[in-house]
Formats: structure tokens, sequence, C-alpha cells
């Protein structure tokens, strides 16, 4: 790796660090709560249908992943949407300038990450839930 690439890599990591404090600062958690709200929702309803958890699903099942990432993007797409705009206007108050692939690592972190986490976890304790009663 050259000393150019390196620098550009800590510059990167720096700003994205820097993201934890400042301004717009209140995103970083409710974005990801937003996130896995919907995450609840739709485990919630994946346990009332019977369906298989989420992610573990997506991964392993080649037939249903289409619908599956349909589905997901359906219920987190306008979070994630929500963060790149917001991380834009970050970028440009903070730094004069626009990173998109930061601004996509950063609308993962707080958009799809958390949804995916909460999903399949939500809908085998709804299912399991059911099956006590």
């Amino acid at each position: 790796m050259t000393r150019a690439m390196e620098s550009e890599f800590a510059r990167a990591w720096a700003q994205l660090t820097e993201r934890l404090t400042g301004p717009l600062m209140l995103r970083l958690i409710l974005q990801p709560v937003v996130a896995a709200t919907l995450a609840v929702r739709a485990g919630l309803s994946d346990a009332r249908a019977n369906r298989p958890a989420y992610l573990w699903t997506a991964i392993s099942n080649r037939d249903a992943r289409r619908s599956l990432v349909q589905s997901g993007w359906r219920d987190v797409g306008m979070v994630f949407v929500g963060a790149c705009a917001v991380d834009a206007i970050y970028q440009l108050l903070e730094f004069g300038w626009f990173y998109p692939l930061q601004t996509l690592i950063v609308a993962c972190a707080l958009a799809i990450v958390p949804y995916l986490l909460v999903r399949g976890p939500v809908t085998r304790m709804a299912r399991r839930r059911r099956a006590c009663r």
C-alpha cells in the first residue's frame, strides 16, 4: 500500500470516528432505533405468518433471497435514504466536501445493520412465546 492510500484510509477513518461527537450526533441514536423498531414490527409479522428468521433465511435460501431483500428494503429503505441525506449534510457542514463511500458506510451502520440484527431474533422470540401459550 502506498503512502497516499494509507493517508486516505487514515483520513477516512478519522472522519468516520469524528461523527461520534459534534453536530447531528443525535442521529446516531435515532436512526438505529427507528430501524430496530421497523425490524421488530417485521419480525412479529414473520412470527405470525410462521416465516423463518430473516437474515439466516436470506443467506441460506437462494430461492427466497430476492423477496426477503425486497421486503427488508421496503421496511428500512427510507431510514437508509434519510441516513444518507443527514450524513451528506453533516459532511458538507463539517468537512466542506462530500465523500460518498463514507455516506454509504454510515447509512449501512445506522439503518441496515440494526435491522438485520433485530428482525430474526424477534421472530424467534415471538414464535417461542406463541408456542408457550
